[in-house]
């Protein structure tokens, strides 16, 4: 499976979309951004998984 981002890159992104009030819903990501959500699928079980690891930490 090709996966264009590395899951820091992933992390990095999703909180950058959060910063600039952009909309963190999945059907919305992953038509706007598909690779983001591709390889956030890869490295996480779930796209809320990814979502909550970007909050944390």
């Amino acid at each position: 499976m090709n996966v264009p981002l590395t899951s820091k890159e992933v992390i990095t992104q999703i909180q950058n979309l959060q910063q600039e009030g952009q909309s963190l819903k999945k059907k919305e990501v992953k038509q706007l951004y598909p690779d983001l959500m591709r390889s956030a699928l890869y490295y996480y079980p779930s796209w809320q998984q990814a979502v909550e690891v970007s909050q944390t930490g």
